[in-house]
């Protein structure tokens, strides 16, 4: 009885796919405003994902390496500490405290 309902689910849904693709051609053949304009959109943005494909495949490697930070420290290139500053020690004298694993 399943066999029967999957089926019957698979057919269901294979001709909503074959109507939707045929009023899609027939609306795409149709020259009708609403149809110019989807067929300049789709090129649009067809060239501009296009163009980002090949701005990157060229400019990639520079731009990762602009923000992609090299060196020691805690964040690549960032010092641990400015030297202009005294850090975090309490006016007290009190021992830093640290971590411990």
């Amino acid at each position: 009885m399943d066999d029967t309902w999957d089926f019957e689910f698979l057919s269901r849904i294979a001709d909503s796919c074959l109507s939707f693709l045929s009023e899609f051609v027939e609306d795409w053949l149709a020259n009708d405003m609403r149809v110019s304009i989807f067929k300049i959109l789709l090129s649009w943005l067809i060239f501009s994902l296009i163009a980002i494909h090949f701005a990157w495949k060229v400019y990639g490697n520079t731009v990762n390496d602009m923000y992609y930070r090299q060196g020691t420290g805690q964040n690549g290139g960032t010092p641990d500490t400015a030297p202009h500053l005294g850090g975090w020690d309490s006016a007290a004298g009190d021992t830093p405290k640290v971590h411990r694993d």
